[in-house]
């Protein structure tokens, strides 16, 4: 069976950025499943997949635009600590939910100086070429259940 829309994929893969630091990887653990075609993985990457089948190894660079877009300046703001209210102490990595007009966004906090935090609302990934070794482990048609939920159920994809 070929990579398809809605058919459940199970994948390996090593994601790497262009200084071939690894970033994400598989191993060592189940493989990834996916509904394709559902946005359950960056554009970029379920383009190189369509059409595969079990055993076929892919890799692929997928650019900003096709991965999580590019980098948005105005995501990055300064914000005053008290905004933290209840976090006693604020460090540069940590991660908070904010309320926008648009629903919940995570920000990341980049930089703390004096009673001013840097927070970036962009993905950590965007702007940032992503290198792909992929193999593909299984291709199935989905189940009733995962067609009508959405998404893979099972080993490396959600359990309800």
């Amino acid at each position: 069976m070929q990579v398809a829309q809605n058919s459940v994929v199970s994948i390996h893969y090593k994601l790497t950025n262009n200084d071939g630091e690894t970033i994400d990887s598989s191993e060592g653990r189940e493989p990834l499943a996916y509904m394709h075609g559902n946005g359950q993985i960056v554009p970029g990457l379920e383009r190189e997949l369509e059409g595969k089948a079990a055993g076929d190894k892919v890799q692929a660079t997928v650019p900003p635009e096709e991965g999580y877009g590019e980098k948005i300046d105005a995501m990055v703001q300064e914000v005053p600590m008290e905004a933290f209210q209840g976090v006693d102490s604020i460090e540069p990595g940590m991660q908070f939910q904010a309320q926008t007009e648009n629903g919940p966004l995570t920000v990341t906090v980049t930089n703390v100086e004096g009673d001013t935090a840097t927070v970036d609302g962009n993905h950590p990934l965007a702007g940032q070429t992503l290198n792909f070794d992929v193999e593909v482990v299984e291709v199935r048609e989905p189940s009733a259940e995962e067609l009508e939920h959405g998404h893979a159920h099972g080993p490396g994809g959600h359990e309800h």
